[in-house]
């Protein structure tokens, strides 16, 4: 169906009858015909048509009076006016005059006439549509006016905020008790902060010709083998981790020696294109910090120490009672008797483990490493805890990919112990009728085991907290435990320069691993990596 609005003006009846009756054969449905020019103007001063088509002479006012006030209401409105051949030359006059499209003589052939018709509806559709967009021009040219009018204050204006903004950055860089240092993506120093230049004892200028690794060290090995390490090196962030916190680092003092403790935050900072080339780090002294914790853990030591005596004590008594030394008991006193001694034993297995804690961290154990057949220790493992798999029910199974005369080099009851508490987790917390698989096996040198469950799983946000003191559990279950059996277990594994993780998904199981690099001893196995290599 054609479209358009049309309005159409001619004082004989006969002549609009024409018109209705060949715009509904040719589809079109929005006409409006008038035999008064009067009440046409009235009409279209409140609807705005698309093509209007007027007679030339008619009594109360000839159409180019009409049209010529169509033409003021609606200047892209493209207009027919309909002429005798002796008004033809009016006709012209007209055209020049008032602006009209087309003037078409009478009588008219329908085919031409319908032609016209279409043309002149599309072009008035394309005049309004070219107002449309001259408008917009002008209002786009009047505020790029006002723009370029008032560019210069804005200018100033903004250079001011950003003067300010730089005057209070750069004293909370000077003036911050922190260290602030900017360091590329190899380590070398870019630039410090008088804070830092006091830790160090050096100078701005000669702290950027010195990289990062040369004012600060760690007293724990990194962990940075591309086989099993997935956070990358320091200075290789991506998007994904773009920040890092060292903990457990020194900053060196050039003037005094002193070796200041610290924790360093460090930020990736993306450049133009993308890509994070330098890095910012803040470094806090933790001087004071480290200072209590050592007061608080020297008088955990002491008094765990001192307790033992009497703890043993206490248990010595209550087993001389159970044996019958003093006579015979009966059930009830042996039922009490018997809690007394768990009581009594559960506390000393807390004793003993803040003692093992206090001995990590203030460097006093010293591991005693053998070469040990290890799969003869995880063999052993699995025998004493299969009894406690199988009164739950559940399938405990293992699989070791280690040769018969595989050695590691390691402290033997250690690596038993965090063996131990990694099954004995899996057991604790997989539901009756579950599966509990364990898997040892040796790679390029180094030695791998693993305990996977398909337990209640651990959430994300609890993973963090799994390895640090007194963590007990998840947020969704919480163990009776010490909460120290993960922790020393990291501490252990991290003394042997290896790496301790977990993976895990709620509801799925979980996955608890160790890595112990370079431990493997056994000669006829690494010749046969080098003949392979």
């Amino acid at each position: 169906m054609n479209t358009g609005k049309i309005v159409v003006v001619d004082d004989e009846k006969m002549v609009t009858s024409a018109f209705k009756t060949l715009f509904k054969v040719e589809g079109y449905s929005d006409i409006h015909l008038f035999n008064s020019p009067c009440e046409a103007l009235v009409f279209i001063k409140d609807n705005m048509p698309d093509l209007i088509i007027s007679d030339f002479i008619m009594p109360e006012m000839n159409g180019l009076e009409f049209l010529r006030e169509a033409k003021r209401l609606y200047p892209e409105v493209s207009m027919i006016l309909l002429t005798g051949y002796a008004d033809k030359e009016n006709a012209i006059k007209a055209i020049n005059e008032i602006g009209l499209y087309k003037y078409i003589e009478k009588p008219w052939d329908n085919d031409d006439l319908i032609l016209n018709i279409k043309n002149g509806i599309e072009r008035s559709h394309l005049l309004e549509n070219l107002r449309f967009k001259i408008n917009e021009l002008e209002n786009a040219k009047m505020k790029l006016q006002d723009y370029s009018a008032n560019l210069e204050k804005i200018v100033a204006e903004r250079t001011a905020d950003l003067c300010e903004a730089n005057k209070k950055l750069s004293g909370i860089i000077n003036y911050c008790a922190d260290g602030i240092i900017i360091v590329d993506g190899e380590g070398h120093i870019e630039q410090v902060n008088p804070a830092c230049e006091n830790m160090t004892g050096l100078s701005a200028g000669t702290l950027c010709k010195k990289k990062f690794q040369e004012i600060a060290y760690s007293n724990v090995k990194e962990f940075n083998s591309s086989k099993y390490n997935k956070s990358g090196e320091i200075f290789g962030l991506g998007e994904e981790n773009s920040e890092i916190l060292l903990r457990d680092y020194f900053i060196i003092n050039a003037l005094s020696g002193i070796h200041t403790p610290v924790e360093i935050s460090l930020a990736a900072i993306s450049g133009d294109d993308n890509k994070f080339d330098k890095f910012v780090g803040v470094i806090r002294d933790v001087s004071v910090q480290k200072e209590t914790e050592r007061l608080r853990d020297d008088f955990i030591a002491t008094l765990t120490h001192d307790m033992r005596t009497p703890l043993l004590a206490a248990i010595q008594t209550l087993k001389f009672f159970l044996d019958g030394a003093i006579g015979e008991l009966d059930d009830k006193q042996k039922v009490l008797l018997s809690t007394m001694l768990q009581s009594n034993e559960d506390l000393l297995g807390l004793v003993n483990a803040l003692l093992e804690v206090y001995r990590f961290e203030s460097g006093k154990l010293n591991l005693c490493k053998t070469a040990f057949s290890v799969k003869d220790l995880v063999e052993q493992c699995y025998t004493e805890l299969k009894p406690l798999a199988a009164k739950k029910n559940l399938k405990f199974d293992v699989i070791l990919e280690l040769p018969d005369n595989l050695h590691i080099y390691a402290d033997r009851a250690e690596i038993k112990r965090v063996i131990i508490n990694l099954c004995g987790n899996a057991l604790n917390y997989t539901n009756k009728g579950g599966e509990i698989k364990v898997l040892a096996k040796a790679q390029s040198g180094d030695f791998i085991f693993s305990v996977t469950d398909n337990g209640n799983g651990i959430p994300q946000s609890d993973i963090p907290n799994l390895f640090k003191r007194f963590s007990q559990g998840t947020a969704r279950k919480r163990s009776t435990g010490t909460g120290l059996g993960l922790y020393l277990s990291r501490q252990i594994i991290e003394a042997h320069n290896g790496k301790i993780w977990v993976d895990s998904k709620v509801d799925k199981g979980s996955e608890f691993s160790f890595l112990l690099t370079d431990v493997v001893t056994d000669t006829k196995i690494k010749e046969r990596q080098v003949s392979n290599g």
